[in-house]
């Protein structure tokens, strides 16, 4: 809707996670770091954390993509699976043909002699789970056998853990202790700080192909910060809906009642940093108070009067 009348040549603040928006500063680049590090020097478990939003799947296919020369990577998102339907997934991974009434004991034999050859090729496997918070206990036990096949110097396959918070109440279940125990570097994703959130907007907006001068206003860009409490995902919908109702109003910059529109319209926001819209903008405020659905109206709205005007 909005991208030529800003000159973008895409939306900049879509959520899906597209690793051309990756933020190569402050704790993104420090996580990929850590975890390039460790997986080169042939850790088996390496554990990223971060609350809901904060950018671990981005982090986790940037990590691939990088990954490319000298690796084999396998990429699990569903982590309500059981034992043996992972074992099964983990082998489509890696291109492993199995038998449809395979044991989980003919799965494991399969995958160590598929891992043991890309060993022999010069390659390493690593396996990155998303979500495993909500991962069964005994699938992850699977993994940590998995992870007992290994060389006299080198692991078979690595595996690095995505996780929301909840997961150090999983793995700090006895059951799992040896799996624990193996985890050797842990990254802890944060929200972005004040600096942090504006050269993000700033990142995406640029990626996106913006050339001109400052889209978004200071006061808008705190509005926000406090509402989104940076968290890059709710910092993508509030950019966006600011946006939307900067392009609905005809401005040519992201103001503060633009923000304040999109924090009022943002369920998720921060209660606490919702505006009092309803002084200066009674229609706004009536409007927001129904949703998205009639945020939407309210753009559309704007963009139609602005036009016969």
């Amino acid at each position: 809707m909005y991208c030529e009348y800003f000159g973008l040549r895409e939306p900049p603040f879509s959520l899906t996670p597209d690793t051309s928006y990756f933020l190569n500063r402050a704790g993104y680049q420090d996580a990929l770091n850590v975890l390039l590090v460790a997986l080169r020097s042939g850790e088996g478990f390496v554990k990223v954390v971060g609350e809901v939003g904060t950018g671990k799947t981005l982090l986790c296919r940037k990590l691939i993509n990088t990954l490319r020369e000298g690796f084999v990577s396998a990429y699990i998102h569903n982590p309500y699976l059981e034992p043996g339907a992972l074992l099964r997934a983990v082998a489509d991974e890696l291109e492993v043909p199995i038998a449809s009434n395979a044991a989980q004991h003919d799965l494991l034999k399969a995958l160590s002699r598929r891992l043991i050859a890309i060993h022999r090729a010069g390659r390493r496997v690593v396996l990155c789970l998303d979500e495993v918070q909500a991962m069964p206990v005994q699938t992850l036990e699977v993994f940590r056998l998995l992870t007992n096949l290994e060389t006299e110097k080198r692991k078979l396959i690595q595996v690095v853990l995505f996780g929301q918070p909840e997961i150090d109440t999983l793995l700090a279940q006895p059951s799992v202790r040896q799996l624990r125990q193996r985890i050797t570097f842990t990254y802890r994703l944060l929200p972005l700080n004040r600096p942090g959130l504006r050269a993000y907007v700033g990142h995406r907006l640029a990626v996106a192909g913006y050339q001109g001068t400052r889209l978004f206003s200071a006061r808008a860009l705190e509005r926000i910060y406090r509402a989104s409490g940076g968290v890059p995902r709710l910092v993508n919908i509030l950019c966006h809906k600011g946006l939307m109702a900067a392009y609905g109003k005809g401005l040519r910059m992201v103001d503060d009642r633009c923000a304040a529109l999109a924090v009022n319209d943002t369920g998720a926001a921060v209660s606490g940093s919702r505006p009092s819209i309803r002084r200066r903008w009674p229609l706004a405020w009536l409007l927001s108070t129904f949703g998205s659905v009639s945020f939407a109206v309210l753009v559309l709205g704007w963009w139609v009067m602005g036009r016969s005007g």
